[in-house]
């Protein structure tokens, strides 16, 4: 990692304490005199007095990671203790220490201060230092940096919902909620963009005729996907899936419904991950995973457990950018005639010329659209 030393100054937030005033200044007042209580004639609050809105931190550094540039503070190793992260819940982390030791912890107030565009500072899958407290809590003082995160766009600031992945498994049904193709294109945009592997697993096989997944399984083993038709409730390629996630670091993601939770407690018994029947009226899955989850495999390995998402916003990619992602495009971006070509409205265009000629599967060609125009 890339480490620039450089002084690293934090904004101090709005519930910082600040200066009493004098409540009863209006009682003590000399119409005649010329002096103001309670006025500091030399603070600035864009100096070094008690009214600055920036401070110092000490020992801090900044280093580059897949998430840009974060501030490293500096810890005592004769004290803390390295661990994961499994969980965030609320204002507390529970943090499996590298000796098997858990602990409840709070995070630093300072590496609240430092965030700015995240929703969170700390999230399932991090490697952080804690400083153990009384019992079994402590406190979190550090986050080493992240590579394989998965994440996506919340009101305009980056929610985390996982660190440190090896390989992302995009769980979809074949039916009960029906299959969305388009919700896969974004994972796996999500997932080239920030260096992992993506694995596609197609869940409730049993549920149709395999030959009809058929077009689509080729579309995606072409581009140089791995596809996986599994069934949770009959068995099929379980233990195809659970050697795929022996001594890795995996996410489940996908929407509501599709039984990503069915699926770990058939790849590792004895989980007893809560699961729910989809809505009979809507076939729409029902939130049952409030909050993602980093489980250790008897095997080796580890897996989290996400909570569905019907819609999944892609955060920090530009509409420039959506082209690059698609495997199938990007041979043919090169070719067209305008070096900005959005690939959409400009004639000549090599990509539309491609979906034309049956290069390029029509309805990816629509993800994109329905992707650049939503980055728009």
């Amino acid at each position: 990692m890339a480490k620039k030393k450089r002084q690293v100054r934090a904004d101090f937030r709005k519930n910082r304490s600040v200066r009493a005033r004098d409540k009863n200044w209006s009682r003590g007042v000399d119409p005649s005199g010329d002096d103001l209580a309670d006025v500091h004639q030399h603070e600035s609050v864009s100096g070094k007095g008690a009214l600055t809105r920036k401070r110092v931190i000490a020992g801090a550094e900044i280093v580059e990671d897949d998430s840009g540039a974060s501030v490293q503070l500096s810890i005592d190793p004769e004290i803390c203790r390295i661990g994961r992260v499994l969980r965030v819940q609320g204002l507390h982390s529970m943090v499996q220490l590298d000796d098997g030791v858990l602990r409840r912890c709070a995070t630093r107030r300072i590496l609240k201060t430092l965030a700015t565009d995240q929703r969170h500072v700390v999230a399932a899958g991090d490697r952080v230092w804690v400083r153990p407290e009384r019992a079994d809590e402590g406190i979190i003082e550090r986050v080493e940096p992240r590579h394989g995160i998965l994440s996506r766009a919340s009101r305009g600031r980056q929610h985390v919902l996982v660190t440190n992945v090896d390989q992302v498994i995009v769980v979809v049904s074949a039916a009960e909620p029906k299959l969305k193709p388009h919700l896969v294109d974004r994972y796996l945009v999500m997932a080239d963009k920030n260096g992992i592997e993506p694995i596609i697993c197609i869940n409730k096989a049993d549920l149709v005729d395999a030959a009809d997944l058929q077009p689509l399984i080729g579309v995606y083993s072409q581009l140089g996907y791995r596809v996986l038709l599994v069934s949770a409730e009959r068995g099929w390629n379980i233990d195809s899936l659970r050697r795929l996630l022996k001594d890795r670091q995996s996410a489940f993601a996908g929407q509501s419904g599709v039984g990503k939770s069915s699926l770990l407690n058939a790849v590792e018994p004895g989980l007893q991950l809560r699961v729910r029947e989809v809505s009979s009226e809507n076939e729409k899955g029902r939130h049952t995973t409030t909050t993602a989850e980093l489980i250790p495999l008897a095997a080796g390995g580890f897996v989290f457990d996400t909570p569905g998402i019907r819609q999944f916003q892609l955060w920090d990619v530009i509409p420039q950018e959506v082209a690059g992602f698609f495997r199938d495009l990007r041979p043919y971006v090169s070719r067209c005639k305008y070096p900005n070509c959005s690939h959409n409205h400009e004639e000549p265009c090599a990509v539309k010329d491609a979906v034309a000629d049956g290069f390029i599967d029509a309805r990816r060609y629509e993800s994109y659209l329905a992707m650049l125009d939503d980055e728009a």
